[in-house]
């Protein structure tokens, strides 16, 4: 799974979501990520036809909604995720929010069967905590490959990382440049005027330092351009360490579903 990818939540305009997944992909991006809730597979299936990459080198991710949770309606939404993508297997299945209609037993038994089918590659769970992060692991007969949740300098999530460190399932980060917030915090614009780079850059760098894949969302040519230069800043350890001394909690994504 390629460290720095591409969120595409919001991006649901037909025309400029195509084209954003197409320049991605030109620009050097090999990692996509959706979801059904972004209504926006179709397009990002357009620009991934559209693009001079072939499927097979691009890791895509999709997430099923809590609606569609249980074991059949996983399997059957599952099936229609592809079709809108246009693609025969999707590299990484998530499971969007332990809610809903999200039952263990049921849906993991659907990814299971998912992945024997060959439709998908992997299977990914999104917004676990820790003991849900086990309790899927159980019900699970493929690897858990992935847990992906809100992480950024201000919402480092220590105990989540070293739980599914120890388990070998990665962490991908949504929100890693904190909804633009990372561009109002005194300690890495500091950073990022001592390398003569962004904030962002500053973020995206610091989780790639903790082994965590980032997946900034932008419709932005520049940002793209921005963040995919985010690969070779190398952060020193006075960086590291003064982006780990920020004590805040800054959670930007809270729906009443949320298991916190």
């Amino acid at each position: 799974m390629p460290m720095l990818g591409l969120g595409t939540w919001q991006n649901d305009d037909p025309a400029t979501c195509a084209n954003t997944i197409e320049t991605a992909l030109d620009a050097g991006y090999r990692h996509v990520d959706t979801a059904q809730a972004y209504g926006n597979e179709e397009y990002v299936g357009r620009g991934i036809a559209a693009s001079d990459v072939d499927r097979d080198d691009v890791f895509l991710a999709t997430k099923v909604w809590i609606d569609n949770l249980a074991y059949e309606d996983a399997l059957a939404t599952a099936e229609r995720s592809l079709e809108r993508l246009g693609v025969d297997y999707v590299d990484l299945l998530y499971v969007h929010w332990p809610a809903g209609a999200y039952e263990p037993e049921g849906t993991i038994r659907a990814f299971d069967e998912l992945v024997d089918d060959g439709k998908v590659e992997r299977i990914g769970i999104s917004n676990f905590l820790p003991e849900q992060v086990d309790e899927a692991i159980e019900r699970a007969d493929a690897p858990v490959f992935a847990n992906q949740v809100e992480m950024h300098p201000l919402l480092q999530q220590a105990d989540l990382r070293e739980h599914c460190a120890e388990r070998d399932i990665e962490l991908v980060a949504y929100s890693p440049l904190a909804r633009g917030k990372v561009f109002e915090t005194p300690e890495l614009t500091e950073i990022a005027e001592k390398h003569d780079v962004s904030e962002a850059q500053v973020s995206l760098a610091w989780l790639r330092e903790k082994g965590v894949t980032a997946i900034p969302k932008t419709t932005s040519e520049a940002h793209l351009v921005d963040n995919w230069r985010s690969l070779e800043l190398e952060l020193d350890d006075e960086d590291v360490a003064a982006i780990d001394a920020i004590d805040r909690t800054d959670r930007q994504v809270e729906p009443s579903f949320a298991p916190w």
